[in-house]
């Protein structure tokens, strides 16, 4: 009988630590087949931050890296200097990238460091219980902002790819989702191109999934699918907002 799906190779066989409804799995899933089509498994190096994915070392198959919270782009960049023929990616949630890592996120986008980060957009900090986020949406409540975020006491969301977008370093500035099926296949393709970008040394490639939280969102994995698609597509949008082969080649 001819084989029709499977688990990617290079996505070890073993059970998550993620809660039920997460999406995480269906990124980490996306990204190892996207290293397998390649053939990169042994030329790839991930680096994991400290959020929810800080074990993510032990779901890809190849080399891993753990970086201090929000420090993975700089580690990023010293891997693939001192490595410029592997592929070198960074997996980390908004906590991490858009709060403590803020500087490294923006400035290694300024650089153009040639690497890809899959950054996951879920609107609240995962692993330490709930707490608002630089990407909390304004009324969402969360365990710091129990009435709902207030944009005159705590400002307003950070919208990462529009941001990254504006600087000459980024290559690719792509939000997705993993809502639909449709969506999830969306993804991939921005995965792939973000990959094939590092191949061809265009710079850095940022592809930013909005994903779910039942837990620190008080939801079943339903009711979390679509509140993703009733209030968190709504206040970002998807679609690319910067891709320089679109543009006329490289930066």
């Amino acid at each position: 009988m001819a084989v029709v799906f499977e688990r990617p190779k290079s996505l070890i066989d073993v059970a998550t630590h993620y809660c039920p409804g997460c999406t995480h799995g269906i990124v980490h899933r996306l990204v190892c087949e996207v290293i397998d089509e390649m053939g990169i498994e042994g030329d790839t190096i991930g680096i994991c931050p400290v959020g929810c994915s800080v074990m993510a070392y032990d779901y890809f198959g190849c080399d891993m890296i753990e970086a201090p919270h929000g420090r993975a782009p700089a580690v990023a960049t010293g891997v693939k200097r001192t490595n410029p023929d592997k592929f070198v990616f960074t997996y980390q949630g908004d906590g991490d990238l858009a709060a403590i890592g803020t500087a490294e996120t923006v400035h290694v986008a300024a650089r153009g460091e040639n690497i890809v980060i899959i950054f996951i957009n879920n609107t609240i900090y995962g692993m330490t219980g709930g707490q608002m986020a630089p990407t909390t949406i304004p009324g969402q409540v969360t365990q710091t902002t129990p009435y709902g975020r207030d944009p005159e006491l705590a400002g307003y969301p950070v919208r990462v790819c529009e941001m990254l977008a504006t600087l000459t370093g980024t290559a690719l500035a792509q939000r997705v989702s993993v809502d639909t099926v449709p969506h999830i296949r969306e993804t991939k393709k921005a995965i792939r191109k973000a990959f094939e970008n590092q191949k061809e040394k265009r710079g850095l490639s940022i592809v930013e999934v909005l994903s779910t939280c039942p837990t620190n969102w008080g939801m079943s994995p339903t009711e979390a699918i679509k509140r993703l698609q009733d209030e968190m597509i709504p206040y970002y949008p998807l679609g690319v907002y910067k891709d320089v082969t679109a543009e006329g080649g490289n930066k």
